[in-house]
């Protein structure tokens, strides 16, 4: 299997509901535009590697599954929903979301932020570990819907 971006999610300003889109323009050490963290205004924004955050689909499946907590598509307040890569492993490497660069920074790990705005107990539990990745990037352009996933050799 491909890895591959699932979905891609903004939120324009703190606190606010995440919104699907297909496409959105990544710009190099800032991050999404349109997004909270672009403007510096997220929980986070302070923190080295706001610029794209990152889940695995499969995770998802993992809590829904071993937690009966279902997290729609958006709700875990992160950017891109991926399938087929383990996030975790890119701590430290580079990699590409279609033609943008990153570099993963460190895991995402769920906050008490997350656990209360969804009003779901036992959901920070549930994503100790595979709560993401956080990512600089590096290069610009375009994230896709569909776009593939690969390492930087």
């Amino acid at each position: 299997m491909t890895a591959k971006v699932r979905t891609i999610h903004i939120a324009p300003e703190q606190g606010a509901s995440m919104e699907r889109l297909e496409e959105v323009r990544a710009v190099a050490d800032q991050g999404l535009e349109g997004d909270r963290y672009f403007d510096t205004d997220g929980t986070f924004a302070d923190r080295n590697g706001s610029d794209l955050t990152l889940i695995e689909r499969e995770a998802l499946e993992g809590v829904a599954e071993e937690y009966d907590i279902s997290l729609e598509p958006g709700v875990h307040r992160r950017n891109v929903t991926t399938e087929g890569i383990a996030l975790n492993h890119l701590v430290g490497e580079q990699f590409r979301v279609g033609d943008v660069v990153c570099e993963g920074v460190e895991l995402c790990e769920p906050c008490s932020y997350l656990e209360r705005h969804l009003e779901k107990q036992g959901v920070r539990e549930a994503l100790i570990h595979r709560g993401g990745l956080r990512a600089r990037i590096l290069e610009g352009g375009d994230v896709t819907t569909g776009a593939p996933i690969e390492r930087v050799e």
